[in-house]
């Protein structure tokens, strides 16, 4: 009888320990499937040649799983345009994937706490002789199709006045469906500028290049759950958790 009461004294103390750590007793035994980016140095990239993903975002999520009790971690490739359909149909449990937060995504989706702040920019060629925002007026600006850069450097022009909404003044929006073709499009000088965040502007900077040092918007970039799902909680838990005890910030840094 009381080596019975030792069991299930140990049995409950197993409980406890599981329950304290987020989601470590549900994910027991599965995989975790993360959508990510393949296109962003050092944050999340595809080698074509080994077939393995690298990266910052790449690392979070393992670690992500780890402390979650995931078992694996299955990765898949999303974009602008698709990344929100993948996660809304259940295709992936969640995106670490240069996703911001925005109002216009609460709807669908709970954020974790940020765990890379970035600005979205606007990269030239040297010989543009454009210098700052304003000269963009008349001008032809590449932005990647489906990301907010988009209406962000809209809003941006709008608010300094560049231009109005009823008169664009001869600017306009070229959408591109990848980075490579922005920077291509840049170098061949089908636009004459292109806007992204930071980050990605940064992979592909030349020594004929350069930022602007104009901002458009602040990027907080967080993982992406299904709103009220039961990974959610956990997840924010688990990054605040890194945040705290600065493994986010080594990830960083490494990747920098």
């Amino acid at each position: 009888m009381q080596r019975f009461k030792k069991t299930g004294v140990l049995v409950l103390a197993l409980f406890f320990v599981l329950a304290a750590m987020p989601g470590k007793a549900a994910a027991s035994g599965k995989t975790l499937r993360v959508g990510v980016r393949e296109d962003i140095m050092h944050m999340g990239y595809l080698n074509s040649n080994t077939g393995k993903y690298y990266g910052l975002e790449i690392d979070l999520a393992d670690k992500l799983a780890e402390i979650l009790g995931y078992t694996a971690v299955e990765y898949t490739s999303v974009n602008p345009e698709n990344r929100k359909d993948m996660l809304l149909t259940g295709e992936v449990d969640c995106l670490i994937a240069a996703y911001s937060v925005e109002a216009t995504r609460l709807e669908n989706f709970d954020f974790s706490p940020a765990y890379y702040t970035d600005y979205s920019c606007v990269m030239v060629e040297k010989s543009s002789l454009i210098h700052e925002l304003s000269d963009l007026v008349g001008k032809k600006t590449g932005v990647l199709e489906g990301a907010n850069t988009a209406p962000k450097l809209y809003q941006k022009m709008l608010d300094m006045e560049l231009l109005t909404e009823e008169d664009s003044k001869g600017s306009s929006l070229i959408k591109l469906a990848s980075y490579e073709e922005m920077s291509v499009a840049l170098e061949e000088g089908t636009v004459d500028a292109v806007c992204m965040d930071g980050c990605i502007a940064r992979a592909y900077m030349e020594d004929d290049r350069e930022i602007l040092e104009e901002t458009v918007g602040q990027e907080e970039y967080a993982v992406a759950t299904l709103k009220d799902s039961e990974l959610s909680q956990p997840v924010a838990e688990a990054i605040q958790r890194m945040l705290d005890d600065g493994t986010i910030e080594g990830l960083i840094e490494k990747w920098n």
